[in-house]
C-alpha cells in the first residue's frame, strides 16, 4: 500500500517487492502483476458489499456518540497510517487505475459521507451537534480531514505529524456553542 500511495500506477513490481522485503520472483509467485496487487488491496480495504453500512448501523448509543464511534477510529487510523488515505486518493485520481476500482473506492466514500451526514442530522435533533446546515458541517468536517491527510503526506512537514489532533478535537468542531439556540 505504501508503494502505491507514493507512486500510484507508476509503481513497479520491483518497488513492491523491495518494500515487502521479498524478491521480485516471490512477488510474482503470489501475484501475476502489480495491477493484481492493487486490485487485491482495494477489495481488502473496501470489504464486502454493504459491510460498512451494516457496521455503521450496529453502532450503539446516541447519535452524537455513534458519530464519535464512527469518526474516532477513522481519525485514529489516519493518525497512525497516513499512507492509507494517500493510497485511496491515488486510486481515485489516477486515470490508469481500472474504473471498477476507482468506482469501488468512490462508492465506499459515498457510504461513509451519507452515514456521517445522517448522524449529524440525528445529533442535531438531540442538541449534540451545532444546529447549522448539516451539509456545510459535513463539508467542513471532510475538508478538515482532507487537510490533515494532506499535511500527513507531505514529507516536508513530517515533523508536524506529531501534532495530528486527537479525534476529540476534531469532533469538538461539531459541538454547539454555549447558548446556541438553533439554526441560523
Amino acid at each position: 500500500m505504501r508503494v502505491f500511495a507514493k507512486k500510484g500506477t507508476e509503481a513497479t513490481m520491483a518497488d513492491v517487492a523491495m518494500e515487502a522485503g521479498v524478491s521480485q520472483g516471490l512477488a510474482y509467485r503470489y501475484f501475476p502483476s502489480k495491477e493484481a496487487i492493487l486490485s487485491e488491496l482495494v477489495h481488502e480495504i473496501m470489504g464486502s458489499e454493504g459491510e460498512k453500512e451494516e457496521r455503521i448501523k450496529k453502532l450503539q448509543g446516541t447519535a452524537g456518540a455513534r458519530l464519535g464511534l464512527l469518526l474516532t477510529p477513522m481519525l485514529g487510523s489516519l493518525r497512525q497510517n497516513a499512507e492509507f488515505s494517500q493510497f485511496l486518493n491515488q486510486v481515485l485520481r489516477d486515470e490508469n487505475v481500472p474504473v471498477e476500482l476507482r468506482e469501488a473506492v468512490a462508492k465506499n466514500g459515498t457510504v461513509i459521507k451519507k452515514s456521517i451526514r445522517k448522524l449529524i442530522v440525528e445529533a442535531q435533533a438531540s442538541g449534540d451537534v451545532a444546529a447549522d446546515d448539516p451539509d456545510q458541517l459535513l463539508f467542513a468536517l471532510l475538508a478538515a480531514i482532507d487537510g490533515l491527510v494532506s499535511r500527513m503526506s507531505d514529507p516536508i512537514k513530517i515533523e508536524e505529524r506529531k501534532h495530528f489532533p486527537d479525534p476529540k478535537i476534531v469532533l469538538r468542531m461539531l459541538r454547539p456553542d454555549v447558548g446556541d439556540t438553533g439554526a441560523r
